[in-house]
């Protein structure tokens, strides 16, 4: 039993740290290096902790002085990232950081810097007010050390970042207000439900500013309770009510056509013409226009076959998002302005692979013979020279439209403009009518040639429904039928419906308003009906005497604007607007520049509260569907309006937080110094 060596015993935290008589003469002692000044630059030696050999258990570690590759720095901006340095050292240098403290030095003269507005330059009074603060002599640049920052005032919780997003959103609403200044102004106003299915409205503010640019500028989006007439406009008031903007400066309303916005009695229109009886309600130019191309393409029996195929091969064609949809079937919406005459023309370019499709689908014995009988139905529809017929005529006709559509679309569109488009839309039309009947029907001859169709004889007899002598009662040729009955007929009722939507002869204001166009040469320019428009539609603006004041001003106007070849190369009511005050004309003639601006002021189209929707859409998502109003709205504001966002000065955003209660530290410096 005893010449069993004796079991080793554990050792303990306690144990290994407790005195070795015998050792302690052997042990050598570690020298404590001096720290550096503040304002030193040398590197440190780090001790380095050797670890016993195996057979000296009871000798505690050994430090040594050995410095490493990465030296401490004193100047903050030289310093290496600690996570970049050996992980054995890491831990031990940021104690050395730590017991350094910050880097203050005292120099003679701080590096001056240009802020874009000031020179600017380090104070060393700020050392005092935050001890925190480190100064980097190399890059003249001020930090703080989040180890010596007080933990409890770092600014990340998310209430102080939404508190510094609705600054941020203020600030921009007050620069839209300060660009309107005392100018009249136009509302759009629509709604929508977003993920959460929560009414929202977004309030747009359409005006013309000092330098005579129209603009429409994003104000704020609400949430509602219903969507009632007067629940809306208590809303919007309060929001013009908190922009400093007056009910009885609005000068123009755009909304969509549905009741409780264009109702005759108690619509959202109605009740602030109450208000402000000169704030005229336009109903949007784009809703118009494709209400008048959905009711023509109701009309077309032929065109649902048109739905049933794409329905059909939209799920095995191509599918893209975006501009990737060049190639590919896209797929058509009632609301959705543009999308039908895309999803047409696109059928018209892969007419020749979605034939082949059907044919593979119809020969494909793995498929069930019902799907194989339905994909046979449609291939014959597809191939029958009535369906292509309608197909191109289609595509002939809403080409003839989409210009207007993509007009209609983009952002600050004058309403002379406007009118002008619809007007020329229509004549168009007419021109394919009457002399487009001949081109139109050979290259229906052309397509049917390339994809092998079989073409009718247009000198035979018309078979009406299953071509059985009963069903035939008047009797007509094929070209009498197509050219007639199907060319002339389609075309009459999309000019039907664009005379129906477009009522130039019930819009006075708009025919008194083409008196100012400067297109063609100032053709339509006609003093009367200029003196009229001020004097029937905006008699808040133009008093009487300002009235035959603005009779002597035109006569001037007429020679010194009018007959000017450069004035008369210009096309639109924005771009006159603008000549004018580029040439100080408009402080020459004010009450004509007056009365151009509230003409550009009347809404065309919707077109920018859509565009907020469709923001929305991004910013609240189905995985952010709790967000609150106040934090969706700011949001929106920064995304919509961003172009503001560089002007605003950081300074103000600090002064503001600052102002609105009492915080645990400063927080001017340690954010505009990070």
């Amino acid at each position: 039993m005893s010449d069993h060596p004796k079991p080793k015993r554990f050792k303990n935290m306690f144990a290994f740290y407790k005195k070795d008589v015998d050792n302690q003469t052997s042990t050598p002692v570690a020298s404590e290096t001096p720290m550096p000044c503040s304002d030193c630059h040398s590197s440190l030696p780090i001790k380095e902790i050797e670890t016993p050999s195996e057979h000296d258990t009871n000798v505690p570690p050994t430090v040594t002085n050995v410095p490493i590759e990465s030296p401490i720095q004193a100047d903050p901006g030289l310093r290496e990232m600690i996570y970049s340095l050996p992980v054995n050292h890491q831990d031990h240098i940021r104690r050395q950081y730590i017991l350094m403290g910050p880097c203050q030095p005292k120099l003679q003269n701080y590096p001056q810097t240009f802020d874009g507005r000031n020179n600017r330059r380090f104070q060393y009074r700020w050392f005092t007010l935050f001890p925190w603060m480190e100064y980097s002599e190399a890059k003249d640049i001020a930090k703080v050390v989040l180890d010596n920052a007080p933990k409890h005032a770092m600014y990340i919780a998310p209430s102080i970042q939404k508190e510094i997003l609705d600054i941020i959103a203020t600030k921009i609403r007050s620069r839209i207000r300060a660009e309107i200044g005392d100018a009249k102004f136009c509302i759009l106003v629509d709604e929508s439900l977003d993920v959460s299915h929560k009414e929202q409205m977004a309030i747009i503010i359409r005006f013309v500013d000092e330098d005579g640019f129209l603009q429409e500028r994003f104000l704020e989006i609400v949430t509602v309770e219903d969507t009632t007439s007067a629940n809306l406009k208590k809303h919007i008031c309060i929001v013009l009510s908190r922009n400093n903007l007056q009910v009885e400066n609005i000068r123009g309303q755009g909304y969509d056509g549905a009741s409780n916005m264009r109702g005759q009695f108690h619509g959202l229109k109605t009740l602030f013409l109450e208000d402000c009886p000169y704030a005229y309600y336009v109903h949007c130019f784009a809703h118009r226009l494709q209400l008048a191309l959905n009711a023509c393409a109701r009309d077309l029996k032929d065109i649902q076959e048109a739905e049933i195929a794409e329905s059909l091969a939209d799920g095995n064609l191509e599918t893209g998002k975006g501009l990737n949809q060049i190639h590919s079937l896209k797929r058509a919406c009632m609301t959705r302005w543009g999308s039908h005459f895309a999803s047409i023309s696109t059928l018209v370019h892969v007419f020749e692979e979605i034939t082949q499709l059907l044919q593979s689908m119809m020969n494909d014995k793995d498929l069930l013979g019902s799907v194989r009988g339905d994909a046979k139905g449609y291939l014959k529809a597809l191939r029958a020279f009535d369906f292509v017929f309608c197909l191109l005529l289609t595509n002939k006709v809403m080409g003839i439209t989409d210009l207007l559509s993509q007009a209609l679309q983009k952002q600050s569109q004058d309403i002379v403009n406007a009118m002008n488009l619809v007007s020329s839309t229509k004549a168009l039309l007419q021109a394919l009518r009457d002399d487009g009947w001949n081109s139109f029907f050979q290259s229906v001859l052309r397509f049917g040639e390339n994809h092998g169709l079989e073409m009718p004889n247009m000198d035979a007899a018309y078979s009406m429904g299953t071509g059985r002598g009963c069903q035939q009662h008047n009797v007509v040729t094929n070209e009498h039928y197509y050219h007639f009955d199907m060319f002339n007929m389609i075309i009459d009722v999309q000019m039907m419906e664009l005379n129906d939507r477009f009522t130039e002869e019930t819009i006075e204001l708009l025919i008194w308003s083409s008196a100012l166009d400067p297109k063609n040469q100032f053709k339509n320019f006609d003093m009367e009906k200029i003196c009229k428009l001020a004097e029937m539609f905006y008699p808040e603006d133009f008093d009487a005497s300002e009235v035959i004041a603005l009779r002597l001003q035109l006569e001037h106007y007429k020679y010194q604007v009018v007959f000017d070849k450069d004035f008369q190369k210009l096309s639109s009511l924005a771009q006159l607007c603008r000549r004018l005050v580029e040439t100080d004309l408009a402080q020459l003639f004010p009450l004509v520049d007056r009365l151009i601006r509230l003409v550009l002021t009347l809404p065309v189209s919707t077109a920018t509260t859509e565009r907020a929707f469709s923001a929305m859409k991004i910013i609240k998502t189905r995985l952010r569907n709790k967000m609150e109003d106040g934090y969706l709205s700011g949001c929106m504001m920064l995304h919509i309006e961003k172009q503001y966002v560089d002007t605003i000065d950081s300074d103000e955003v600090i002064d503001h937080f600052e102002s609105i209660g009492d915080h645990r530290a400063q927080f001017r410096y340690s954010i505009l110094y990070l």
